[in-house]
């Protein structure tokens, strides 16, 4: 087989060849680790009793490959923090990169089931897409902690996994409601991608208009990977919508928004998203994001006590050239925090939890919310303008 090699500017990396790229980090672990499954099985044998080794799900290719740096970079500095804590159950963590994009030529499903059976990682921190979460459920069954970052449709209460991002009930709405109070559009246009994360969101959006007795005069889903969207972006042209929700991926929400800066189309429509972040607004670029919105519960440019404490730490880390922060980044610090959280806590058996019974495990996050003193609490949802290069954060929604 040829290994893909995928470059990425982080360091410390050891590549490891298992069925596809995995990559591994490890803190002040001075450790040689094998290159093959067989070996893995072996060492994972005698190693147990130092380390706490998570499984860092991330996509390294494809339409979602431009998050992978951020991603990494903010589980990086998690890792520190915990490991100056004396790690999980005393044990240091380690992180085992693993490229879960659904575009990987190895199935990220038979990569985590090897590394399971041979007890080669104890818990799993995802930031990908849905439709690989529900694949990987599947697999897991229980058999290691599960925690799954980015915002998402909703719903998940699979025991074991631990869903911890926003939904489009917390993020969408608010942010349809605040949009139509104020430029007053009367017909939306809708687009996404070809799973269940857009259609999902897209349904709450269709039932969001109707109530506030607005009309949809486009819906379309495009299939992962389309190159030239100068046929979609003309469709919208001639659909008379007054407004767009954006619900494509990653590179292909890149490479939408080019299509329609080009064509002009900013100046007759506003546009809302709820997954472009800081990466996604840089590889558009500044001429083709007028009058562009998006919400999200953080922003790299949130000018919070919290936050100014995580920039100072996160770049203290990496120096000053460090992937840009944004919340699908940051959501991987959240979740090492969580999952040391998790398994800190004395109530209950993780494997009969779920998101909806875990909501009341305390965990450090960056966003600014109550979660300290009530766990129950969610984080706050902002909508900001694009402006630049940066997010103008304009209102808590």
């Amino acid at each position: 087989m040829t290994w893909k090699l995928i470059s990425i500017a982080i360091s410390h990396f050891l590549r490891v060849r298992l069925k596809s790229e995995v990559r591994m980090e490890f803190s002040r672990a001075p450790v040689a680790f094998p290159a093959e499954l067989n070996d893995l099985r072996d060492w994972a044998l005698v190693s147990s009793a130092r380390f706490y080794r998570v499984a860092l799900l991330i996509p390294m290719c494809g339409s979602a490959g431009l998050w992978a740096p951020s991603c990494i970079s903010s589980a990086q500095l998690a890792v520190e923090e915990i490991n100056r804590r004396n790690g999980i159950g005393g044990r240091q963590v380690q992180l085992i990169m693993i490229d879960s994009a659904l575009e990987a030529k190895v199935p990220v499903e038979e990569i985590v089931n090897d590394l399971i059976q041979c007890h080669a990682i104890d818990a799993i921190v995802g930031m990908h897409i849905s439709a690989i979460r529900q694949r990987l459920s599947k697999v897991v069954r229980q058999r290691v902690p599960y925690v799954y970052t980015p915002l998402y449709e909703g719903g998940e209460n699979t025991p074991g996994i631990f869903a911890i991002g926003e939904t489009p009930h917390e993020q969408l709405g608010p942010a349809i409601e605040t949009l139509q109070k104020q430029f007053r559009p009367k017909r939306w246009a809708l687009i996404g991608n070809d799973y269940v994360w857009p259609h999902t969101s897209h349904s709450y959006a269709k039932a969001k208009l109707k109530e506030l007795s607005v009309g949809l005069s486009y819906e379309r889903y495009l299939p992962f990977g389309v190159r030239n969207m100068a046929h979609y972006v003309d469709e919208i042209r001639h659909s008379g919508a007054d407004a767009l929700l954006i619900s494509l991926v990653g590179q292909d929400a890149v490479t939408f928004n080019r299509a329609f800066g080009a064509a002009g189309l900013d100046d007759k429509m506003i546009r809302l998203s709820c997954c472009i972040e800081e990466n996604g607004l840089l590889a558009c670029g500044d001429r083709n994001l007028k009058r562009f919105f998006t919400s999200a519960s953080y922003f790299g440019s949130l000018r919070t006590e919290t936050n100014c404490a995580f920039k100072e730490c996160y770049y203290g880390l990496h120096g000053d050239k460090a992937p840009v922060l944004n919340v699908i980044g940051q959501s991987t610090y959240e979740g090492i925090h969580f999952l040391s959280a998790l398994m800190e806590d004395k109530s209950g058996d993780w494997r009969e939890r779920s998101a909806l019974s875990a909501i009341d495990v305390r965990y450090r996050s960056v966003k600014q919310s109550s979660r300290p003193s009530h766990p129950a609490a969610r984080a706050p949802i902002y909508l900001a303008r694009a402006d630049g290069v940066m997010f103008e954060v304009l209102k808590q929604i």
